[in-house]
């Protein structure tokens, strides 16, 4: 039984992380068009382009548009790229 608790915590961990809410001024629903206008983009968002895309696809600001980037790649949903941009790597870009 004593090796079953560690796994079960970091079981439920992994759950609280993957149900963590999107950042202040956010909504889930805000999250879920960023992701898909990503998937539109290939999934990776990289310059000032990439960035107005998202503003057009999304209708969110570009501050919003950054705090789910850095929301994504503290949950495990992105990966940041050498040249600086980040590549969603769940749901449709998975």
């Amino acid at each position: 039984m004593r090796v079953l608790r560690p796994t079960i915590s970091l079981c439920a961990l992994g759950v609280l992380v993957a149900c963590a809410p999107p950042p202040p001024g956010t909504t889930q629903e805000d999250a879920a068009r960023f992701d898909a206008a990503a998937g539109s983009l290939g999934c990776t968002l990289r310059d000032e382009g990439d960035y107005l895309a998202m503003e057009i696809q999304t209708g969110l600001a570009r501050q919003q548009l950054l705090d789910l980037a850095a929301y994504r790649l503290s949950t495990g949903g992105a990966e940041r790229l050498p040249d600086g941009g980040v590549k969603l790597t769940t749901g449709a870009c998975a």
